[in-house]
């Protein structure tokens, strides 16, 4: 028997969706209490077909599961939607000081994820992607390996190294997002665009620390999101160079009084202020102020920045449209 299509209602700034039907051949239904074919994200994951030509959703009722998830290289074209943001959580609780299970080796930043994409084409919207460790050290709540993947409505929740942009020349695209951690917890060499997004500080400490390699023109940009902090917190820096040609750009962005008027820092080397690419341009807020910042970070003018859209940033070898 033909099952029903569900019916996605998402209203604009609303954080739930209306659901009213079951599975069908081209969405797959994951919930804790057994209402869906699956149980956990991944073996919904498990059960999509190897490189999709065509858009397959996963939809996650709202509930916690403590899962660690990835997205494999052959998988594509796939959206995972959660019913509700804040009550829709994939979470686990790996950090990099954590001994791997028989050995007497640490596990290490990089496998520290509770969700990894691997595959292209992949779409979180309306979702939580957590690492629920603590502050243990790293503990990547996303890390990213896929090309042209978008995060729409999402919390991703950490502490130290919360997202990892994993590999360059990969292209990313954040909107409307909430993304919060302590030290470098955007982190990386892809190219990345947020747009809209609340990026909010833990700690006293740094947000960003690209490694945007030379042969790339753009690394992050920050478009319209605004920056806030937990009480108490009133020295954050934008950003710090994890390789030396780090690019990262905060434009038209709220930036709150918890940003050192540095602004960036160097990374105790004084050789990666002539390597960075550091750029502002029209912010606003206390953090804003441009007395005292960095010498050697740049502010665009109205004309270099009007050049900055997300079409010329995700331009390689093709470009890519988010819309």
């Amino acid at each position: 028997m033909m099952k029903k299509l569900f019916v996605m209602l998402l209203a604009v700034g609303c954080q739930s969706i209306a659901f009213a039907a079951t599975d069908t051949p081209d969405t797959l239904v994951v919930a804790k209490d057994g209402s869906g074919k699956f149980t956990t994200l991944w073996d919904a994951l498990e059960d999509c077909r190897a490189f999709m030509d065509y858009h397959k959703v996963i939809f996650v009722k709202k509930g916690v599961y403590k899962e660690k998830v990835i997205v494999p290289s052959w998988l594509t074209n796939i959206e995972i939607l959660g019913e509700d943001r804040d009550e829709t959580i994939i979470t686990y609780d790996d950090h990099a000081n954590l001994y791997i299970e028989g050995t007497k080796n640490k596990m290490g930043t990089f496998r520290s994820y509770t969700v990894k994409v691997e595959g292209n084409d992949i779409t979180f919207k309306n979702i939580t992607l957590e690492n629920n460790s603590g502050r243990k050290g790293q503990a990547l709540a996303l890390h990213t390996e896929g090309d042209r993947l978008k995060f729409i409505n999402c919390r991703i929740l950490g502490n130290q190294d919360t997202v990892y942009t994993g590999v360059a020349g990969t292209r990313l695209y954040f909107k409307d997002c909430y993304i919060e951690g302590t030290t470098d917890f955007i982190f990386g060499p892809s190219i990345a665009w947020f747009e809209g997004c609340t990026i909010h500080s833990l700690t006293n400490s740094y947000v960003t620390a690209a490694s945007t390699p030379l042969e790339y023109d753009y690394g992050y940009v920050f478009n319209r999101c605004k920056l806030t902090a937990a009480e108490g917190v009133n020295k954050v820096f934008l950003g710090r160079p994890w390789r030396p040609y780090a690019y990262t750009l905060f434009m038209n962005c709220e930036l709150g009084g918890h940003i050192t008027p540095a602004g960036w820092q160097n990374w105790g080397k004084k050789e990666n202020e002539r390597t960075a690419r550091y750029a502002e341009y029209n912010n606003s807020g206390e953090g804003a102020k441009k007395e005292g910042r960095a010498p050697w970070a740049k502010q665009l003018t109205k004309k270099e920045a009007a050049k900055i859209t997300p079409e010329k940033v995700f331009r390689l070898d093709n470009t890519w449209n988010v819309d």
